[in-house]
């Protein structure tokens, strides 16, 4: 009687057991199943933030006139879901702060740079609007970007104040200082249209494919003295540099520098369109480099 007795308590104590396994293996499919579908939720989410990573583009002066918004209508073409920051339009610590989350610069157009930033200063009076705030903006933003190695797009003014900024000098008046036939502005904007011609081997020419174009242009100041850091990538009949870029590009940011405006010309130009395409691409790969 008693063996029979210790028989069914072993069974029933062997069926407990087999029961509390079933239920732990039904709590670690459960278990195991939560954990897979979170990691791959977290993935997606990932994923998803990777492709919310939205381009940003930093640009000197973009408001105030029609020529002004050009740019963000440029840049919008080259790269519709990218966003554009004006710099000059917010107090100077607001704006450095904006380009800690840029990934590019365009230094644009606009008024003559200070003569007294290239030992000049008695020639201040024969220029026309000066902006010195501009000025002070402007080269603190190109001293972060160079630091950042953040790419770097002048046009027009932008060329002038880069080549400024990094040591060289500017013809106060073209044509007063520079005897030429070409004519290099006009009263009235984008009617001045006149032939450049790149140097063979330039990154610029690497850009654009040709060996030469027709370009606006509407200044009457160019670089003097150049840079001992940047070389000419392109000029006109007259001589006058049209475009720089870096003597020696290794370990620098990008930088391309232009004396018309590219923001202005059809996009099937091709020193517009291919300009600003392989500024955006050297922006999203230094936004991907840096995430």
């Amino acid at each position: 009687m008693c063996k029979k007795n210790e028989s069914s308590f072993a069974k029933a104590s062997a069926d407990k057991k087999m029961k509390k396994m079933k239920k732990f293996k039904q709590f670690l499919y459960l278990f195991v199943a939560v954990l897979i579908v979170a990691c791959s939720g977290d993935s997606k989410k990932t994923e998803n933030q990777n492709e919310q990573k939205i381009l940003k583009i930093a640009i000197s002066k973009a408001k105030g006139s029609d020529g002004y918004l050009q740019y963000q209508k440029w840049v919008k073409i080259l790269a519709p879901k990218a966003e554009c920051y004006d710099m000059y339009f917010t107090t100077f610590d607001s704006a450095m702060m904006l380009f800690d989350d840029c990934a590019g610069l365009i230094i644009s157009g606009g008024p003559d740079v200070f003569p007294g930033l290239y030992e000049k200063e008695k020639d201040t009076s024969r220029c026309g609007y000066i902006d010195k705030r501009r000025d002070t903006l402007e080269l603190a933003l190109i001293k972060k970007a160079l630091e950042m190695k953040i790419p770097i797009l002048g046009v027009c003014r932008g060329q002038q104040i880069l080549n400024v900024a990094l040591g060289g000098s500017l013809i106060i008046d073209i044509p007063a200082d520079f005897d030429t036939t070409v004519i290099h502005r006009c009263e009235k904007s984008d009617t001045c249209f006149h032939k450049v011609t790149l140097i063979n081997g330039s990154l610029l020419e690497n850009i654009c494919g040709v060996n030469s174009g027709i370009v606006n242009t509407n200044h009457h100041q160019a670089i003097d003295e150049i840079s001992t850091k940047l070389k000419v990538s392109s000029k006109t009949e007259d001589g006058l540099t049209e475009s720089v870029e870096w003597k020696s590009p290794k370990d620098k940011s990008f930088l391309i520098a232009v004396q018309w405006h590219p923001e202005r010309l059809d996009t099937t130009n091709e020193l517009s369109y291919k300009i600003g395409k392989r500024f955006i691409i050297e922006s999203k790969k230094y936004l991907k480099e840096n995430e």
